[in-house]
């Protein structure tokens, strides 16, 4: 997007072409536009930049027409089109506003910290591990092999 204007026709043209091959990844229903929608497209815009959203005819308040325009204005983006009950919206992704809502959710340091190393143990080390905390727990894998064998070719 350049700032405040609207982008030109090739520009658009070119967005709507991309905008053939993407699955509509967000749903408008019965309940319209709310914060949390808002929210859930806005951080989708920062991952992917162009998104498709499918608004059901039935149940949505209001038409796809009359909802692009209060999305895009809302969210600082662009209406690339309106077709049918999909709306695709296009915002340009900024770094700096991306790093900002980081920060203010605490997002940046509270992961770092919290990642933990999970050792993933394999089923012969689980195994061990049983056997070591239960003696009565012994699995005899070979003879039960061997049993197996011996019983499909009798």
């Amino acid at each position: 997007m350049k700032g405040k204007d609207s982008m030109t026709s090739k520009e658009r043209a070119a967005w709507r072409a991309r905008a053939n091959t993407l699955e509509a990844i967000i749903q408008i229903g019965k309940e319209g536009i709310t914060d949390n929608l808002i929210t859930q497209i806005d951080d989708t815009l920062d991952a992917r930049e162009l998104i498709k959203i499918r608004v059901h005819l039935e149940t949505a308040p209001q038409t796809p027409k009359e909802l692009a325009p209060q999305l895009a204005e809302a969210l600082d983006a662009e209406v690339i089109q309106v077709i049918g009950g999909i709306i695709v919206l296009y915002r340009e992704a900024d770094e700096e506003r991306i790093a900002e809502k980081k920060e203010k959710r605490g997002s940046k340091n509270a992961k770092a910290k919290s990642k933990k190393k999970v050792k993933i143990k394999g089923l012969r080390q689980r195994q061990r591990e049983k056997e070591a905390k239960n003696p009565y727990a012994v699995y005899d894998r070979m003879n039960r092999d061997k049993n197996k064998k011996q019983s499909r070719t009798k």
